[in-house]
């Protein structure tokens, strides 16, 4: 009787992304988790809170006028410095933060360099981003039912876009110097001195030339609805250029440089 063979079962096949996945997941996570998410979280709500109740107040008790677009600027400009702050910081330490262990893991081809950057950017970038629209979201409807409600779908939803958009493009080089600096407070350091010192040249700069004090000045007039949907888009799409510049330097930088 001839003997039965049983044929063996196929192996089990390797998903290449799942490095991708994992690291991604994690960080997810982690940025989550920290304390300086956690902070500027807070700092942000007891900002706004504080701000709407206080203008709230003086609109019912003494009568004045409290435009919800006018004061959502002056809340912007408040804000603004240290929500860039604290994103930047989560932006940088992303990499930076955990150089001991991505050394182990990339020499042991556990994961390549650019699944590991790209993970740790779109994870940071999703995060960030998200809380940030979730808060803006919160602020513009409160603002509208508290103060005068002068404040249009599409103007809140514009000014939105613009704000992520920037915020997107401060990501991206964070996580792209952290990457690429040979320690996480020389990294911080240098990408503040050149966001901020930017900022501060580019208030000098005639009309003609991008300002971020005329940005929020303007930033009332587009909550109000009186906005050209195309300069906005293609403001967005400026931002989200610089964004997409900022991680392709990061991952060619990040590919040479050494772990």
């Amino acid at each position: 009787m001839d003997a039965t063979t049983t044929a063996a079962p196929p192996a089990p096949r390797f998903n290449p992304l799942l490095p991708y996945f994992a690291v991604f997941r994690t960080d997810l996570r982690l940025t989550v988790q920290s304390w300086v998410f956690r902070l500027w979280v807070l700092v942000s709500v007891v900002a706004a809170v504080g701000y709407g109740l206080y203008k709230f107040g003086i609109h019912r008790e003494v009568g004045l006028v409290q435009s919800a677009s006018e004061h959502t600027g002056v809340l912007l400009r408040s804000v603004g410095l240290v929500t860039l702050a604290f994103v930047s910081l989560l932006a940088l330490s992303g990499v930076s933060g955990e150089r001991g262990s991505v050394a182990d893991s990339v020499l042991s081809r556990g994961i390549s360099r650019h699944q590991y950057f790209l993970a740790k950017w779109h994870a940071r970038t999703l995060v960030l981003l998200g809380a940030f629209a979730v808060l803006a979201a919160v602020v513009l409807t409160a603002y509208h039912f508290l103060l005068e409600p002068d404040v249009t779908l599409g103007g809140g939803v514009a000014a939105t876009l613009v704000a992520l958009a920037v915020l997107a493009a401060v990501i991206a080089w964070g996580v792209t110097v952290g990457a690429l600096a040979n320690g996480t407070v020389i990294g911080i350091t240098l990408f503040w001195l050149a966001l901020f010192g930017a900022i501060f040249l580019l208030s000098f700069l005639p009309d003609p030339f991008p300002s971020p004090v005329r940005a929020v000045t303007q930033m009332r007039s587009v909550l109000r609805g009186n906005y050209d949907p195309t300069e906005v888009a293609k403001l967005a799409g400026l931002f989200l250029t610089v964004a997409l510049a900022g991680a392709a330097v990061g991952l060619v930088g990040y590919s040479r440089k050494d772990v």
